[in-house]
């Protein structure tokens, strides 16, 4: 059947795992259970837990072993670690959650009070968990002003507002969101969910850098191991890394901790009902 999207050849609509996860090169795994009146947290987390070990494990029969696998569904963070543990045959790095919606949230903030377009704001941080503990980080931020790149703290020239309403804006938007129009903020993810695969594929520009909930293992900030976490990252030939060597004041690493305490707190959690 012809399609009227040029670079799409086939839609197969199926429920059949063997055939959805076959020889995938990428995966996108945005269902999930949602949070439903009445629901305690740790039932949400037994709830996709099972979905997400169940696509775990087809990833890891099916798939070709170098797919990239992106989990937008919410808890995105803990889904996204529950899906890599229940596919041991595929490495770890090649498991990320999007946290590119916070990110661009973050930039066009910016962006709004500078009066300037959100491309001209780069190397903004999302650290953390998907969640209202994540910490939007502009402290490395460069602000194209009239040709010329700045601080944030210099193109926006409200230090208040940037370590205030500025942080808890963005943590708070897709609730905002919601309550505004009583939908999700579904065209802005998917712009996330774009943005985020393209650079995987294509790369991060020289000396730029955007977030991602990636696989903490040794890394330079402190982070507790065996978490997804989002950093700021660099990529090149399909491969993250890690941004090494970014100053972190107390006021961030005090940010950085308590989100980091709320994910291994979710991992816990949700690794107890891995065996149920």
């Amino acid at each position: 059947m012809p399609l009227s999207v040029p670079f799409v050849a086939e839609v197969i609509p199926t429920d059949k795992v063997d055939v959805a996860f076959k020889d995938l090169d990428a995966a996108i795994l945005v269902g999930s259970m949602p949070r439903r009146e009445g629901m305690e947290r740790k039932d949400l987390l037994k709830a996709n837990v099972a979905i997400f070990k169940s696509q775990g494990e087809a990833l890891d029969k099916y798939a070709k072993k170098t797919v990239k696998v992106l989990v937008v569904g919410n808890p995105a963070n803990t889904n996204c670690l529950i899906a890599a543990k229940s596919a041991p045959s595929i490495p770890k790095e090649n498991f990320s959650c999007l946290t590119r919606l916070d990110h661009n949230r973050a930039c066009s903030q910016v962006a709004m009070r500078c009066g300037i377009s959100a491309n001209s704001v780069k190397n903004m941080i999302i650290w953390g968990n998907h969640s209202s503990t994540q910490y939007p980080d502009i402290h490395h931020c460069k602000v194209n002003v009239q040709g010329k790149d700045v601080t944030a703290f210099d193109a926006v020239k409200d230090d208040a507002w940037l370590k205030g309403e500025f942080i808890s804006t963005v943590q708070r938007r897709g609730a905002a969101v919601i309550k505004a129009r009583k939908l999700s903020s579904a065209m802005s993810a998917a712009k996330a969910i774009c943005d985020h695969m393209r650079d995987i594929w294509t790369g991060t520009t020289e000396g730029e850098f955007i977030s991602m909930g990636v696989y903490s293992t040794g890394n330079p900030y402190g982070v507790p191991e065996d978490l997804i976490y989002s950093f700021p990252v660099s990529i090149k030939d399909k491969a993250w890394k890690i941004v090494d060597g970014l100053a972190i004041n107390d006021f961030s690493k005090a940010k950085m901790d308590a989100t980091a305490a709320e994910l291994v707190e979710e991992r816990d959690t949700a690794v107890s009902f891995l065996g149920v």
